[in-house]
C-alpha cells in the first residue's frame, strides 16, 4: 500500500515523515458529536427555542462531508417551510464555518405539531 492510499484510509499521510517540519505533522479528527452539537445550537438559535424545546439532531460525516438530520416540534399554524429553511441555512453555515466540514445534506423533519394553550 502506498503512502497516498494509507492517507485516504486514515493511516500515514504525506506530511508525516522525518523530513516534514514538526508544524506540518499530524492530523485533526473531529468526532461526529461535535458537528451534531453545533447543529443543535444553530437550530436553537435559528428558531429562538426555549429551554424546554429541544431539537433532536444526528450527524454522520461521510467522505469529508456532513449528513445532518434535525427533528423538530413546531407550533401549529406557523410557517413550517420558512422555519425549516432557517434551520437548514443556519446548520449549513455554522457547521461549515466552525469545523470546515461542509454540511452537504440537512434533512429537517417536523416530527409533530404542538397546539398553543388557549387564552384564559
Amino acid at each position: 500500500m502506498t503512502a497516498g492510499e494509507l492517507h485516504r484510509f486514515g493511516g500515514w499521510g504525506p506530511d508525516t515523515g522525518r523530513d516534514t517540519p514538526p508544524v506540518r505533522r499530524g492530523r485533526l479528527r473531529i468526532a461526529d458529536r461535535v458537528p451534531a452539537r453545533i447543529a443543535w445550537l444553530a437550530t436553537r438559535e435559528a428558531l429562538g427555542l426555549g429551554r424546554d424545546e429541544v431539537p433532536r439532531v444526528s450527524v454522520q460525516v461521510v467522505d469529508g462531508s456532513a449528513r445532518v438530520r434535525v427533528g423538530l416540534v413546531l407550533e401549529f399554524g406557523s410557517d413550517l417551510v420558512e422555519q425549516a429553511e432557517r434551520v437548514r441555512a443556519a446548520v449549513v453555515d455554522r457547521v461549515g464555518a466552525l469545523t470546515g466540514i461542509p454540511a452537504r445534506e440537512v434533512v429537517v423533519v417536523v416530527e409533530r405539531l404542538k397546539v398553543g394553550q388557549p387564552d384564559v
